[in-house]
């Protein structure tokens, strides 16, 4: 079994052991507060899921933001960073930068032994959810499970789908499809662009991600046959007849959004496996990305 598999089967445990330490853990944002989240690649994209969820709870003005596409010139109460490894460059000279302008700044990591330890004010360590696996799973979930807890958005419901979602079948017929498209609404967006990913990554798959509505603005095109579109949540109405009459294979969202994307990461694995791919070492990639000075 690949490190991957492992580290995607754990999530659970993973989730609520981050939901239990929400209450307590120290730089998440107040209501209120205008609040910026970054991270790379999948860390921004649970930077966007999260940023939908605060606002849609009314909690604050919510942004998310690429580490190296932080607006220097906007003012925040509040930036939260989200780092796996703690060490990737884009970050930590984004958390130095808010600093030194006085910025109070929040860091989620998963290796308490890193440079992001003191760079950022407040620092909140879930080592439990790291990863052997350069392919990102439980960490992203984890992170975002404890982010969505403060905002007393998770529940023991999560934590079931995601049980069924490891030990349920895939969908028949996905492993056969060679064009994937992932669909999301609100935050599950952000989510929807977390799936896209983990194909590309460790499968080499041809994936694309869009809002669910934008769909049928020109993606739609795209679709044949041989191409599966998986909804994550409630699906606008007649998009899943429209989509069936191009031939595709729709996947209905079932369960809790983030549940739906832990059955994306199972397909990604299978897929990588059905092509003799390694996901704990997908090409070109390393586990933290740290740029020469």
């Amino acid at each position: 079994m690949s490190h991957v598999e492992e580290e995607l089967a754990s999530q659970p445990e993973c989730w609520t052991r981050a939901a239990g330490l929400a209450r307590d853990a120290e730089g998440l944002p107040a209501a209120g507060e205008r609040v910026a989240v970054v991270g790379c690649g999948t860390s921004w994209f649970m930077a966007q899921a999260y940023a939908a969820l605060r606002e849609g709870a009314g909690q604050g003005e919510t942004d998310a933001f690429a580490a190296s596409e932080f607006p220097a010139g906007r003012r925040y109460d509040r930036v939260v960073a989200l780092t796996r490894s703690g060490t990737t460059t884009e970050v930590l000279e984004l958390l130095a930068a808010l600093r030194a302008s006085g910025v109070p700044t929040t860091a989620i990591t998963g290796d308490p032994a890193t440079p992001v330890m003191t760079a950022a004010d407040a620092v909140v360590a879930l080592d439990f959810a790291d990863e052997r696996s350069v392919v990102q799973t439980r960490f992203a979930t984890t992170a975002l499970t404890l982010l969505r807890a403060a905002l007393g958005l998770h529940g023991e419901q999560v934590v079931a789908d995601a049980r069924t979602a490891l030990a349920e079948p895939l969908p028949e017929g996905l492993l056969d499809c060679g064009q994937f498209t992932f669909l999301g609404r609100g935050w599950s967006v952000g989510l929807a662009n977390e799936a896209a990913l983990k194909m590309r990554e460790a499968s080499l798959a041809w994936t694309e991600a869009y809002p669910a509505m934008e769909y049928r603005h020109g993606p739609i095109s795209v679709s044949t046959d041989s191409t599966a579109t998986w909804m994550f949540g409630e699906a606008p109405a007649g998009l899943a007849e429209q989509v069936g009459a191009t031939g595709a294979l729709w996947i209905e969202g079932r369960l809790d959004p983030l549940a739906e994307l832990v059955r994306a990461q199972r397909l990604a694995v299978a897929l990588a496996a059905a092509r003799g791919l390694d996901p704990d070492r997908p090409r070109h990639l390393t586990r933290s990305v740290i740029l020469a000075p």
